[in-house]
């Protein structure tokens, strides 16, 4: 569970009503018709603008935004460092022994291909192809995200032109000013809102997200090639410590000192 996906939408949407609370009533905030106008037209536009198998498919990656392990890079360098070991002292097929201890599907097809023979650039060809679909996958998902975050405020704008042409139409009754009025600022509030806490935000945790995925998998082809190719265990491991972003270096070179 990410804590910082549920701890940021609660206090987004906590403080916000704390605010409203001591300034008037709350009540006064809520307006279904506001709400349809708003969801209803974000919805509606997005499934106007992309395919039915796309949305579908977005609903098991936002779980990624709330529900998501810590992408451990550290761990797979002495995986790679031993596999390489054992490569230049057993030779490529000493693989096969070990390979079923691999959990990463990507890792275990990488060592497969080294086993089978396949040459450097097939290897290359199909890992690169794999991480080239990730992203592609990992793009549409927060590309969707991204256009509710535009949609939601466009809707509240129609919103507000809604409840100002209701509101010119009813100039002789009071009570119909002030509901009017009412619809054209809280749709306006409401697009805001879903803008800025969660459609955008949640565009760039998906973001974030693919970036530490594709990283790792980055770290484990260059990994893959380099016991491929041969190379000496302490080449593969500054080889991969080079991938690492500053935090995760000093954690690895403490780990590596104890």
């Amino acid at each position: 569970m990410d804590i910082a996906t549920f701890l940021g939408i609660l206090s987004a949407f906590g403080l916000l009503a704390i605010a409203i609370m001591t300034r008037g009533e709350f009540s006064i905030f809520f307006d279904l018709s506001s709400l349809l106008v708003v969801l209803g037209g974000t919805f509606g536009a997005t499934l106007i603008n992309y395919p039915m198998k796309d949305l579908i498919r977005v609903l098991r990656v936002v779980k990624n935004a709330f529900f998501h392990k810590e992408t451990d890079y550290v761990s797979i360098i002495p995986e790679l460092v031993r596999y390489s070991r054992l490569t230049r002292k057993d030779g490529v097929l000493a693989l096969d022994k070990v390979i079923n201890e691999v959990d990463d599907q990507f890792f275990y097809e990488g060592l497969r291909m080294i086993v089978d023979g396949a040459r450097p650039e097939a290897i290359k060809e199909v890992l690169r192809n794999e991480i080239d679909f990730l992203a592609a996958r990992h793009r549409v998902g927060i590309s969707i995200f991204k256009a509710m975050g535009q949609y939601s405020p466009a809707f509240g704008m129609i919103g507000t032109l809604i409840g100002l042409i209701l509101m010119l139409r009813n100039l002789n009754d009071v009570n119909q000013i002030a509901s009017s009025m009412a619809l054209a600022l809280v749709t306006t509030f409401y697009g805001a809102i879903l803008a800025n806490i969660l459609f955008l935000p949640i565009a760039g945790k998906l973001k974030e997200r693919s970036e530490a995925e594709i990283l790792k998998k980055e770290m484990i082809l260059a990994g893959i090639l380099s016991i491929q190719s041969g190379e000496v265990p302490g080449m593969v491991e500054q080889r991969m410590v080079s991938f690492l972003p500053t935090e995760y270096r000093r954690l690895y070179m403490k780990s590596e000192a104890t």
